[in-house]
């Protein structure tokens, strides 16, 4: 047994490792440039320069254009050749200009000012009211009516109440903060038991609420989306992201890291792992890099033959590019600026969102980007690679084409910050290494991640989907709250907040009502 379990252990980094691997859409694990170590500080961004350019809202008139190389610039190593000619006549040139970056006046934030003695529970109402947990009531107690018209009559059940269903849903978002793989742990008298939370429902009360919790209890005869059941809870929370914040200019489109409790992989068996069924739908967000609010969500079913499935979509850069597209319908027109990883990165969509007023700064990768229209030349690796912080740049109009060196070549496409201009990445003990601006800007905005999701796993698709949704819910409330007064009256962390709304979905906390 001893040595069994010292098998789990070995396995466990490499488990971890291959969750860690399933977050491709930033390409980033440790490090965001490929030096994990004492240096990264355990931050995975490196903090940037304050005198930086990003910061600065115009552009040098000084230098309108810098034909030829220019500080920074990696010199063509030995035996390389000059563009090739259809690189040429493909637009691509090595002459430089500057450019200023997208006008953006819109002014960031909540658009309501909540009192200093909002709660918890009134921040993540602006997303999921009562009139929107009353629905829930009302879908669920029709659908265990009509199960026991069809299977026979359950004799333990009892319609439910809106104050069950708050003390169900804090139950699962307990979840989240005390990451216990099961939430009926809270019952188990072990280490994740929680004795507060179960005086207020019994165990048996919270089971039968989940047999036949439901969003939406039928289908209608007009509905064939595969998420028709949790598709109105969606639609209902967008429309609360859309009136409650108003995001700041920088974005960043990525699918989080929700897997796997990263916890749970570490020490969990090679058996418990194969009992886990694979998530049969993927999520994506677009997301204020300013702030970490998500702005919006989109998920994909994996399955299905409509033209979103992937019978019709025979390659992820097309999948990607399709939910790029889906997650910027409504931010044409704003100047926004949007970051994204190798899977979405292609010049043609960035040429198609340049057209609507969306810009772009992505993260290339040969082996998972659509590289098609890019310079060949620039997506090779030199056989003598430059010293770090050397550069090389191809320009197209308004897009650049940067490879970049820092222990190895790292290449990025943007029409969003000027070729010319340059910036910093600062390492903690090894000071600062020279890069263009967009790859300071790449670096400097991809802080926030949400990294509290709903543990509680249920098999059926709409269900997992909803959890994670209302995972989002409770971080985009965290973000709120940070912004305004009531963070100043008491200082809660993002598990103190989570902490609190539990409490208060459960009754175990005075709500005073925000006024």
């Amino acid at each position: 047994m001893a040595e069994g379990g010292g098998g789990a252990r070995r396995r466990a980094p490499a488990l971890l490792e291959a969750a860690r691997a399933r977050y491709e859409s930033l390409h980033i694990s440790d490090d965001v440039f490929g030096e994990s170590g004492p240096d990264s500080g355990g931050n995975p961004f490196y903090s940037t320069s304050a005198a930086s350019h990003s910061s600065s809202a115009a552009s040098s008139d000084d230098e309108p254009e810098r034909p030829g190389p220019s500080p920074g610039l990696a010199a063509p190593p030995p035996g390389a050749q000059e563009p090739e000619e259809d690189e040429a006549g493909a637009g691509w040139s090595t002459t430089l200009r500057d450019r200023p970056p997208p006008r953006f006046e819109d002014t960031g934030g909540p658009t309501r000012q909540m009192p200093p003695s909002a709660s918890a529970m009134d921040f993540f109402q602006l997303f999921v009211p009562d009139n929107v947990l009353k629905n829930m009531v009302v879908q669920t107690n029709m659908y265990a009516k009509k199960f026991q018209e069809r299977f026979g009559s359950d004799g333990a059940w009892a319609d439910v109440t809106l104050a069950e269903m708050k003390a169900f849903l804090g139950c699962v978002i307990s979840t989240s903060t005390s990451h216990c793989e099961s939430v009926l742990s809270i019952w188990s008298g072990g280490f994740y038991s929680n004795p507060s939370l179960a005086l207020v429902m019994s165990q048996a009360r919270f089971e039968k609420i989940l047999k036949y919790f439901h969003v939406v209890a039928f289908r209608s005869s007009q509905t064939t989306h595969g998420l028709y059941k949790v598709q109105p809870f969606l639609d209902s929370l967008q429309n609360g992201f859309d009136s409650a914040f108003r995001p700041s200019q920088t974005q960043v489109l990525h699918e989080p890291l929700i897997d796997e409790d990263p916890v749970f992989i570490a020490t969990c068996t090679e058996r418990e792992l194969r009992k886990r069924k694979k998530r049969k739908f993927s999520l994506w967000v677009r997301q204020c890099s300013s702030t970490g609010f998500i702005i919006q969500i989109y998920v994909h079913l994996k399955e299905g033959g409509g033209p979103d499935g992937l019978d019709a979509l025979k390659n992820k850069p097309q999948l990607h590019g399709m939910v790029a597209r889906s997650l910027c319908r409504n931010a044409a027109g704003r100047n926004y600026i949007i970051f994204t990883g190798p899977s979405i990165t292609s010049l043609t969509l960035f040429e198609e969102f340049e057209k609507q007023g969306i810009y772009c700064c992505g993260l290339l990768s040969p082996r998972k980007s659509d590289c098609t229209g890019l310079p060949p030349s620039m997506l090779s690796d030199p056989a003598s690679p430059p010293a770090r912080g050397q550069h090389q740049i191809r320009t197209k109009g308004s897009m650049s084409l940067i490879c970049w060196y820092n222990k190895g070549p790292f290449r990025f496409l943007t029409n969003a910050y000027s070729p010319v201009q340059q910036g910093v990445i600062i390492r903690r003990r090894a000071g600062q290494i020279p890069c263009p601006l967009a790859v300071e800007a790449f670096a400097a905005h991809l802080s926030y991640i949400c990294k509290y999701f709903i543990s509680h796993k249920p098999n059926k698709t709409w269900q997992q989907v909803f959890w994670f949704a209302v995972s989002i819910a409770v971080n985009n409330a965290y973000v709120l709250y940070k912004m305004s007064d009531a963070y100043h009256v008491k200082r809660y962390s993002r598990a103190q907040f989570g902490d609190r709304l539990v409490r208060e979905l459960l009754g175990l906390e005075d709500t005073s009502p925000a006024h």
